[in-house]
């Protein structure tokens, strides 16, 4: 088994500064390990567990995101405002 999955696991640890694309290459990372099938049955777990963690954070990284953008709509008088995006 490579070590790919301990490095993920200490980067876990400072999640908060982790990037999305950072987590996105983890979460990857994680999956090819579990798809290669020679992580025993605890390795398994945990890799699952860790990825399950990667996954939450890209998830409230993208609805953080998505909170925050805006877009501009002009008025019947052709003025221009900001307001919050709706889906």
């Amino acid at each position: 088994m490579s070590t790919g999955g301990e490095k993920t696991m200490v980067k876990l640890q400072n999640d908060s500064k982790m990037t999305f694309e950072e987590a996105m290459a983890a979460l990857e990372k994680i999956v090819q390990d579990l798809e290669n099938g020679e992580s025993t049955l605890e390795e398994s777990m945990r890799l699952f567990t860790e990825g399950m963690s990667l996954s939450k954070l890209c998830s409230e990284k993208i609805d953080s995101i998505e909170h925050r953008i805006t877009q501009l709509v002009k008025d019947s008088q052709g003025q221009v405002h900001e307001v919050e995006f709706e889906e």
